[in-house]
């Protein structure tokens, strides 16, 4: 996916996004960082076609986003949004199976390709035994498995999550860690998603962006693009890099 001079205002006043170049790496996983409010969420809209640009554009497989048609779109990515709403009384596998809706035909059957993908995509999260369940018997962690599941039915080669990790607890959140490093290294699922967490992005990304106000301050490799300078420029916060053996690369927080 190429990112062309990408330019989004939400006012029509200020940008939000201020010429966004850049370049999703087919079969690796990276991560969107910065401060609140710096335009994260807003570029992976605009990668999804949820939100459309107020100039430049976006390409994937060579072809402008805004030429392709929902079901077309739907074929090609997933995104699995911050905010998720559902009945509570639906079923983890009914949620499942609204993923294979870009795979119907114009009646809308099911077939067996559907039930196929659905398996694997309950197989893949850890939910083959949840099935049956509504969503509101689920935990937080279990949850948004679920709605990973569902974007993973419609069988797409590029996964967008947005704060897949927020409002849980550390072990479900190295569980979804966890689980995007399967599907990206096992599936071969291509995955951008938005972090807050400096030392979860630096140990789950193969590529790392860094934004401020709108614009990208640095991108790269974790080892090259998270450093002393750059954290301190981005957030205002003093850190110090370590890298200790089999712990890898980590930062520790100073101060203001």
């Amino acid at each position: 996916m190429d990112i062309n001079e990408i330019r989004f205002s939400y006012d029509k006043k200020t940008f939000h996004l201020n010429g966004i170049t850049s370049r999703i790496a087919e079969g690796r996983i990276t991560t969107i960082i910065g401060p609140n409010g710096c335009g994260k969420s807003t570029l992976l809209g605009v990668m999804a076609k949820n939100l459309r640009p107020s100039g430049g554009e976006v390409l994937l497989n060579g072809k402008k986003l805004a030429h392709f048609k929902p079901k077309e779109l739907g074929k090609k990515l997933a995104v699995v949004h911050q905010q998720q709403e559902a009945p509570a009384d639906l079923t983890v596998e009914k949620l499942v199976r609204f993923g294979r809706l870009p795979h119907r035909g114009r009646w809308g059957q099911e077939s067996e390709l559907d039930d196929e993908a659905v398996d694997w995509s309950l197989s893949c999260t850890n939910l083959l035994n949840k099935r049956k369940q509504s969503l509101a018997h689920l935990s937080g962690g279990e949850r948004q498995r679920a709605w990973i599941a569902m974007a993973l039915a419609q069988q797409t080669s590029l996964l967008f999550l947005d704060e897949p990790t927020t409002y849980l607890d550390i072990y479900h959140q190295i569980e979804i860690l966890e689980l995007v490093k399967t599907l990206n290294r096992k599936h071969g699922i291509t995955i951008v998603m938005v972090l807050h967490d400096m030392n979860q992005a630096i140990r789950y990304s193969d590529h790392i962006i860094v934004m401020k106000l709108g614009c990208i301050v640095g991108e790269g490799a974790p080892e090259t693009v998270v450093t002393v300078e750059t954290i301190k420029q981005t957030y205002g916060v003093d850190v110090v890099m370590k890298n200790d053996g089999d712990t890898g690369l980590y930062m520790v927080p100073l101060g203001i």
